[in-house]
């Protein structure tokens, strides 16, 4: 029995693994809301991607991803750049402990 305990306790910590990942971009080019709307139907194109939030004022997109789904930065910058916009920094944010 504790034996079973103890591997259920183990496999908590990879549960968190398995969540979604979030990233927060600094794009230039947003100017304009139809700006922001276009770059979010871009990225929401792509597969993996649950979410988009666009701030074009400060030039900060949140990309919020599938379960088990994570870009490399290289990957980022080739959506941003195929949307027409240019990656300046890549950052990824943390979830929050539940």
């Amino acid at each position: 029995m504790k034996i079973l305990l103890l591997l259920f306790a183990l496999m908590l910590p990879v549960a968190a693994f398995a969540a979604e990942q979030t990233y927060r971009l600094r794009v230039d080019g947003l100017a304009c809301a139809y700006c922001a709307y276009g770059l979010e139907k871009a990225l929401m194109k792509v597969d993996g991607v649950e979410h988009v939030d666009v701030d074009f004022e400060q030039g900060a997109v949140i990309v919020d991803t599938a379960r088990d789904v994570g870009f490399s930065e290289d990957q980022l910058r080739r959506m941003v750049n195929d949307a027409g916009f240019t990656l300046r920094g890549v950052e990824r944010i943390e979830a929050a402990a539940q």
